[in-house]
């Protein structure tokens, strides 16, 4: 089985459900902001590389899928001591969620839980401060591509 839109819409769904049942953001979006997002904690997940993988069998290409999960945080709440922290706190939690859902329901043969890391960093949008950690989540996929000779 080659990976399809059908399975693509399906990765995206996992990832996104893992993070919206942390309960931790205000909304959970597969694209980047269109505007600049409220004073509360944010996600949206966006694509990254794609590459094979070397544990590909003889007869199909196994793959594996970056996506970055971007945390957004107003930097203009107060206390300013607390953003940090909670952003922190989400970041970790986030992290152990989608180690508890290593195959996301099936969906993938695991995400590659040594190989995620977050990037914290600083955004303005729209004339607005945001603390922004990157989370990268490598998954990777059994099959994505048949081998035809």
């Amino acid at each position: 089985m080659a990976f399809d839109a059908a399975a693509a819409t399906a990765l995206y769904a996992s990832l996104k459900s893992a993070a919206l049942e942390l309960g931790l953001f205000q909304a959970v979006d597969t694209h980047e902001p269109l505007n600049a997002p409220g004073n509360r904690l944010f996600c949206s997940i966006v694509l990254g590389p794609m590459s094979p993988v070397t544990s590909s069998g003889l007869a199909a290409v196994s793959g594996r899928i970056t996506f970055a999960f971007h945390l957004w945080s107003s930097a203009m709440q107060k206390p300013y001591d607390n953003i940090d922290p909670e952003i922190l706190a989400a970041t970790a939690s986030l992290m152990g969620q989608l180690s508890g859902e290593f195959t996301l329901a099936g969906t993938v043969r695991n995400i590659d839980l040594f190989s995620m890391s977050a990037q914290p960093g600083w955004v303005d949008f729209e004339g607005k401060q945001f603390r922004v950690v990157t989370l990268t989540v490598p998954v990777v996929i059994n099959d994505m591509f048949a081998e035809v000779a």
